[in-house]
């Protein structure tokens, strides 16, 4: 049986329902509340529905560092928990098993992690694993698959498209960020506009005439979060123009 980081030890003799009972237990009832008001649990909000256990992240980071020789599968176990907390640690246990695994490792984890999107259903758990998976994996090979991703009707898959440009864009290697980007521009979803605007600014940190570029050809069509969200680091007077759409 695989493990996250290629052994058999420690945790590996561990369940999953073993595994959760534990974090079950590390859960705090007023920052589940806080938790389920900040990621809009509420019928209608992009969260809907979803279960807080009150988990602080650097506590699931913690004991993904514990738990981490966590077979693969009892991990894929995890991440189909109702729990938001469950789901994000089982997601911390992939990304470490990745970073750490063998090149066989490494193409298990992306097959699994592509097989299950539909539990990758928020931005934190997009944000957290998509550039470390998906555009890790990709990175020397086709990225017709992100494509894909990117003309999903879920809001989720569409945000790990972006997202995993992400990886792209910190080694200088910006064309498929922007070709997303500009499938994306006119997108329906709040956090698709902050998502494209944030890999825009980061492109712009290491090659600004490659933001500006893009923006000169799009900005009059963004969203103005898109679009406020890139030009985040731009001078005052810059912003003012764009915004106004006097570039």
């Amino acid at each position: 049986m695989a493990t996250i980081n290629g052994n058999s030890k420690g945790s590996a003799d561990m369940t999953a329902e073993e595994i959760e009972e534990i974090l079950k237990k590390l859960g705090a009832p007023d920052i589940a509340n806080h938790s389920q008001r900040f990621f809009k649990t509420k019928a209608g909000d992009y969260g809907e529905g979803d279960m807080f256990l009150g988990i602080r992240v650097p506590v699931l980071r913690d004991y993904a560092k514990k738990y981490q020789t966590t077979p693969i599968n009892q991990a894929l176990i995890l991440l189909r928990s109702a729990y938001h907390e469950i789901r994000l640690f089982a997601l911390l246990l992939l990304v470490q098993g990745f970073t750490k695994g063998s090149a066989d490792a490494k193409a298990e984890i992306y097959e699994c992690y592509i097989q299950n999107t539909e539990y990758i259903n928020n931005w934190d758990l997009v944000d957290s694993s998509a550039p470390q998976i998906v555009g890790a994996y990709l990175e020397n090979k086709d990225r017709q698959y992100v494509y894909t991703l990117a003309n999903s009707p879920s809001l989720w898959e569409r945000r790990i498209a972006i997202m995993a440009t992400f990886h792209w864009i910190k080694n200088n290697d910006f064309q498929d960020a922007l070709s997303i980007s500009q499938r994306l521009k006119c997108d329906s979803e709040d956090l698709i506009h902050k998502a494209v605007g944030w890999m825009l600014r980061e492109i712009g940190k290491r090659d600004r005439a490659a933001e500006t570029a893009f923006l000169t050809a799009h900005y009059s069509e963004m969203p103005r979060t898109m679009l406020r969200y890139a030009i985040e680091k731009f001078p005052a007077a810059e912003r003012q123009r764009y915004l106004k759409g006097l570039v």
